[in-house]
């Protein structure tokens, strides 16, 4: 996180620096008015003897007024420009590295969380930012050349008494801020609380209504906002206790201005038109003492903002390299043939003491296909997930072509295998894009190819804007078997050597089915291919097929050979032909 900001700091340091050197102008052109005006009042005991001095001071004042506007638009340009323009560099570095975690790292967080982090921990930096840049630089300014032209143009003992209701002021601040600090951190673990509450909700809007549970959502919904509402109101009460005293400070410097500076003009040490200027830089401090609570408060926030972003920035990524250029990194292989080995593998999840796979052994060809059964938990995505990377994997445990994976780089490894998940994710986007995965270099005629492999031709053909049709959030606009060979269309337009299905059928019927899955086998003739599912129709004709139980091959071989031994497989296979001829005579 601290080197992600140093580069924002220097890419946009000179724009800063140019925001700071015209705040600073301008806060030394609004102290000459109050002068001016001081020595117009003194000028007119004597008009007609003055009258040349007092039209100097209008023209000042106009010249003053006019090179104030010039000044005030461009650092105002800059107070706004450049606090989103950290808030964009941010945002985009955090989702670069959001990417590149590991997905152990990312998979638990909630969406609400993540969310969190882009609304409201990177608009908290964006505001600090301007705040320390504006109103920092202001209060700094002002102290300077007020104080200066206190002591300067009036009475250096007025003005030191003058101030001293500040300084215990500053003190009152320090005190109430640590509430105000423990208040916003309440507040912020409630809204994070909320927003996953709400992603949560409405991501499960379906399940909802169809259990009419929606008095209870409301009911927790309203518990968890006013209890947010609190945390908020105790946030708003110590912020307007700093701004009361803020209030009483200057009412007190003013009393103290009042009634000495009028003993000092009944003595003749300063003129009335001093004690009306001094009193108009006492106008002037009373800006910049009152944003100090303000900018106290947001750097509290910026802080707890800056601590949360910092963990995801800590969080381990994967190590991916679009060039290798060095030597101690991973070379890119020529091409990936296909042919798998995996020798004794182990793996348990982090934090997990239990394995997920236990000295498993499998041998896959080239061009061959492999089916995976198993029970629910039994290691299936596991495997495959290793086989992608997607958690790291021990030396000498999976090779590629002779090669052991971890020599592999991430990207060459990825870009030659096609995954079809499970969860069958597809973005709000056309269908085109989500079956070229956003890339350029397919043609339509390719993608439409495609998707009469994958048997949803005639289903997009009959949408309004065909493969052109913007899809809904995650394919809310398809049905279930549709948003299946969309993804499974993937497969046939991108060109890899190994092809992987995790349970991508399970939503199809089986005339559909068996069109795909013969669309499939010609796909895959010269290709690797692993085939996940819970269905034997699914991968009876799999070259080898194993059976994982709690993370241990317990049966392996050809479909024929496996319905002989009548163990395991056989009990699938048993039980899955009992239930079509009970839904065939039903």
């Amino acid at each position: 996180m601290k080197e992600a900001l140093k580069k924002i700091g220097k890419k946009y340091k000179w724009k800063f620096l140019i925001q700071i050197v015209f705040i600073i102008i301008n806060i030394y052109l609004l102290t000459i008015p109050a002068t001016m005006i001081g020595k117009m009042i003194d000028y007119m005991y004597d008009i007609s003897a003055n009258r040349t001095q007092i039209m100097m001071c209008v023209y000042s004042l106009m010249g003053i007024s006019f090179a104030l506007l010039v000044i005030r638009v461009i650092w105002k340009f800059f107070d706004t420009y450049l606090p989103r323009s950290v808030e964009m560099e941010l945002k985009n570095v955090l989702f670069s590295q959001l990417l590149k975690l590991k997905i152990y790292e990312i998979q638990n967080k909630k969406n609400g969380e993540l969310m969190s982090y882009f609304v409201k921990d990177v608009s908290e930096i964006r505001v600090c930012t301007a705040r320390i840049f504006s109103y920092g630089t202001r209060i700094v300014a002002y102290t300077i050349f007020v104080v200066y032209a206190m002591i300067v143009n009036v009475d250096l003992k007025l003005t030191m008494i003058t101030l001293i209701p500040i300084v215990i002021t500053a003190f009152l601040v320090v005190k109430i801020k640590g509430y105000l600090e423990k208040s916003f951190q309440k507040a912020q673990s409630t809204f994070t609380e909320l927003s996953e509450y709400i992603q949560e909700s409405t991501d499960a809007i379906k399940t909802t209504k169809a259990y009419s549970q929606e008095h209870q959502q409301i009911k927790k919904f309203k518990k968890l906002n006013a209890k947010l509402r609190g945390h908020n109101n105790a946030v708003d009460v110590h912020a307007t206790l700093l701004n009361i005293s803020i209030k009483m400070c200057f009412g007190i410097c003013y009393g103290i201005s009042l009634l000495y500076g009028s003993n000092l003009i009944l003595q003749n040490q300063i003129t009335v038109g001093e004690f009306v200027a001094f009193n108009s830089y006492i106008g002037l401090f009373y800006g910049p003492v009152s944003w100090l609570p303000s900018l106290i408060s947001r750097w509290k926030r910026a802080q707890i903002a800056y601590a949360r972003l910092d963990k995801v920035f800590q969080m381990e990524k994967e190590k991916i390299h679009t060039r290798m250029l060095k030597e101690s990194l991973p070379q890119p292989v020529e091409a990936i043939e296909g042919n798998i080995e995996i020798k004794e593998l182990t793996f348990r999840y982090p934090e997990f003491l239990i394995p997920a796979l236990e000295n498993v052994s499998i041998n896959l060809k080239k061009g061959e296909t492999l089916g995976i059964i198993g029970a629910i938990g039994g290691g299936k995505t596991t495997l495959v997930n290793l086989l992608t990377r997607l958690y790291e994997v021990e030396r000498d445990k999976i090779f590629i072509d002779g090669k052991d994976i971890n020599d592999i780089a991430i990207e060459q490894l990825r870009e030659n295998i096609c995954y079809i998940t499970q969860d069958n994710f597809l973005f709000s986007a056309k269908l085109k894009d989500n079956i070229s995965m956003f890339k350029e270099e397919y043609e339509n005629e390719e993608i439409e190819i495609s998707t009469k492999k994958a048997v949803i031709y005639d289903e997009i053909n009959a949408m309004p804007d065909k493969i052109h049709t913007v899809i809904g959030e995650r394919g809310i606009d398809l049905s279930g078997g549709q948003k299946q060979r969309v993804a499974i269309s993937r497969a046939f337009l991108k060109q890899s050597r190994i092809v992987i299905f995790d349970d991508a059928f399970c939503a199809l019927d089986n005339k559909t089915e068996e069109a795909l899955l013969k669309n499939i086998r010609e796909l895959t003739q010269d290709k690797t291919c692993i085939i996940i599912s819970n269905r034997i129709s699914d991968i009876k004709h799999s070259d080898t097929i194993i059976v994982l139980e709690d993370g241990k091959i317990v049966e392996q071989g050809k479909h024929e050979a496996l319905i002989n031994r009548h163990n395991q497989y056989y009990n699938y296979y048993k039980q899955q032909v009992i239930n079509t001829k009970e839904s065939i005579l039903n």
